[in-house]
Order: C-alpha cells, then sequence, then structure tokens
C-alpha cells in the first residue's frame, strides 16, 4: 500500500508526518533543524527518498540541507551561501559585489526527472539550479536581468520568488511568480523570460493593467493539462487557456477573492482549491470560519468545504505555500496554518481533521506519495 508523507517548514523548524494509504493515523518526526525558520521543503518527484530543505536565520543566513533516505538523516547541500559577517547580510555563492541583496530562499522545486537537479526561488527575487543536488548553484540571470526588472518592487513579505512550476510536458517551460512583478514563462529552459500578466488587473499600482507590478500570490497547473494554469493574486482569482498569455478572472461566487494558497486536484483538472482571507490588511478567515473552497469546474462557481474546520473564532492565516495534495485514488488536501494547526482530507476535501496541532507556525506544506 502506498504511503504519504507530508512535509512541514514551521518558523521553528521542520516536521515530517507520515502515515499509510488510509491516512488515519500519523506519525510526526521532528522537529528537524530546530530552532531555525524553514521556509520550504520539498521531496524529489523522481526519488521519494530525497528531500531539499531551506532553513534561515537573521544570523547564520541560509543553509540548504538535503536527505536521502527520507529524512532519516540531513547533510548541508555544499557550500552555496556566503556569510558576509553581518547579520541579515548575505551573497549568493562567490561573494561578487552587486546591488542585489540576498536574503533567504523561498522555494525549492526539484526536477521532475532528475533527483540531482533542483531550483531555488529567492528573496530578492531571482532564480538559481543546482545539477548536482545542491553543492553548487547557478543563476538562470535572464530573468533578473529581464528589461522589466528595474521595476519590481517588493510585496508586503519582500520580493520573494515564491513559485516555481515545470512543465512536464517541457522540459525548457518554467513558470514563476514573484511577489510584486507578476509572473514569467520561460520556453528556452531560463535563457529568456516573457512576462504572462495580461488580463491582470490591480488597483493599488500607478497603471492597473501594466505589464509588470502585480502581486501574484501563487500558480498552480494539472500534469494533464500544463497548458492551463490558475493564479490566485493579491486580490481575484485568475485562469489561463494558453500558457499564461491570457487571464480571466474566476473569483465567482468566492466571499472574498484574497487569499494565499492555491492547489489543483491530483485527478481532475478542473479541481481546485483556494483558502480566501477576509482582506490584504486582516489575514484571517471571514467570519472567523475557516473554510476551504473547492471548485469542480475550473473556476467561478465554488463551494465552501467546512466539515471537521473550526467555524468559529478562528483567526488563523495559511501562507502561500501550505496547501498541497497527495496523488492516491482519492486524493488528499493539506494544509497548515499559522496556528501551528496541518489539516488534512481524505476524501478530496469533503471531511477534514487536524493531523497534528501546536506546531510552531507552519510556512509551507508539501506531500509525498510514496509507492
Amino acid at each position: 500500500m502506498s504511503k504519504v508523507r507530508v512535509l512541514a517548514g514551521t518558523r521553528k523548524g521542520a516536521f515530517l508526518l507520515e502515515s499509510d494509504g488510509k491516512r488515519k493515523t500519523w506519525t510526526v518526526s521532528g522537529p528537524h533543524f530546530a530552532g531555525w525558520e524553514v521556509y520550504h521543503l520539498k521531496g524529489s518527484p523522481a526519488d521519494p527518498s530525497r528531500i531539499y530543505v531551506s532553513q534561515s536565520s537573521g544570523w547564520f543566513g541560509q543553509q540548504i540541507q538535503r536527505s536521502s533516505d527520507g529524512g532519516k538523516t540531513w547533510e548541508a547541500a555544499g557550500n552555496a551561501f556566503v556569510y558576509e559577517g553581518t547579520p541579515g547580510t548575505h551573497q549568493w555563492y562567490d561573494g561578487t559585489p552587486h546591488p542585489w541583496e540576498f536574503k533567504r530562499v523561498w522555494h525549492l522545486e526539484p526536477s521532475l526527472t532528475d533527483p540531482d537537479t533542483v531550483y531555488a526561488g529567492v528573496e530578492d527575487a531571482a532564480l538559481f539550479r543546482s545539477t548536482d543536488s545542491g553543492a553548487s548553484w547557478q543563476e538562470l540571470s535572464g530573468l533578473r536581468n529581464h528589461s522589466t526588472g528595474s521595476r519590481w518592487q517588493p510585496g508586503a513579505g519582500g520580493m520573494c520568488l515564491h513559485t516555481v512550476l515545470q512543465d512536464p510536458s517541457d522540459a525548457n517551460r518554467l513558470y514563476v511568480a514573484i511577489s510584486a512583478a507578476g509572473a514569467f514563462r520561460t520556453d528556452d529552459g531560463g535563457a529568456s523570460w516573457t512576462p504572462i500578466n495580461r488580463g491582470l488587473r490591480s488597483e493599488y499600482i500607478p497603471d492597473p493593467n501594466a505589464e509588470i507590478g502585480h502581486c501574484v500570490h501563487r500558480i498552480a497547473l494539472h500534469p494533464a493539462r500544463p497548458d492551463v494554469l490558475f493564479m490566485q493574486k493579491h486580490w481575484d482569482v485568475m485562469r489561463s487557456e494558453d500558457r499564461g498569455a491570457n487571464w480571466t478572472e474566476v473569483s465567482g461566487n468566492l466571499p472574498t477573492d484574497f487569499g494565499f494558497a492555491m492547489a489543483v486536484h491530483a485527478h481532475q483538472p478542473d479541481t481546485v482549491y483556494v483558502l480566501p482571507i477576509k482582506s490584504d490588511s486582516e489575514h484571517f478567515p471571514p467570519d472567523g470560519k475557516l473554510r476551504v473552497y473547492r471548485t469542480r469546474s475550473g473556476g467561478n462557481e465554488w463551494e465552501p468545504l467546512t466539515a471537521g474546520l473550526p467555524q468559529q473564532d478562528c483567526y488563523v492565516n495559511v501562507l502561500r505555500g501550505a496547501m498541497a495534495v497527495d496523488a492516491l485514488d482519492s486524493c488528499g488536501v493539506y494544509f497548515g496554518t499559522t496556528g501551528g494547526q496541518v489539516y488534512a482530507s481524505a476524501d478530496s476535501g469533503d471531511t477534514w481533521a487536524p493531523i497534528v496541532r501546536d506546531l510552531p507556525a507552519v510556512l509551507s506544506v508539501e506531500v509525498q506519495t510514496i509507492p
């Protein structure tokens, strides 16, 4: 029977939660890297025993760790980071003076086919790739050197590259999302990039319909239909049918179209999950009711999923990287909260239960389905 491993990154370490295919009882391992902020950890789709971790400290800087045995042991993934001597100031890999400041790794995206290849999205916004399990890194500099780069601005959480998507049908196609610049696509392995923000509208920037400057919180796709993208923006839930060239709003009947997290069902490309937050200044569920919303039609028509979730006096937040799905036949959906809970649904969102409570604030949730 397949096994599920939930990888939770928190303000004070990483936790691994494991269960069999029934997903009724869970074992908890951690905290790994106790005391460190773990912004993201993710397993390799090509090797279920390989996990990469981004740990961050204002004093000691950044570390990338990897495990080759499912999280039982860890090793530093090379000396990729240079500590400059002043707490909180760091540069990437070679110490070359540059006005760009390296602050943290927000997102690690292992290759779909090669366990030794992994991408890193960082703040200030840039994209790096390692082909030797993290021992060394090379910047895909075409992104940061894009002609619009001088006009990128930080969002409230910093100028972070927080999402990396790979097109399973084309190894040279990647998507990234940057707060607050927008979404970009490469079709040549990272040498050149195209802004893909047509149709986005943001009232809080000088030109609401500008080519760049939009605060994109998350983008997602289904492997079986990689040309269709979904987006959770600062405001608005969006859909693209043409690899991001054009976007239309599909917020429909959501109680609020502000949110951070988004995930697509493992087997149903039109089934998408979001978790609305009241507003950009009130980061908690509307009316204090924790509700995941699901569409089965690719947007516009959304239904609240509440069974097992607190429906009064709940004021937690769910961050952009804190929702994921497993690949079992009855798709499991998972999310973590700033209150330290990780919730799971083994029936595609119909019912929910906390699989762990009282963790530090959860920053990210990823899932491995292990044969």
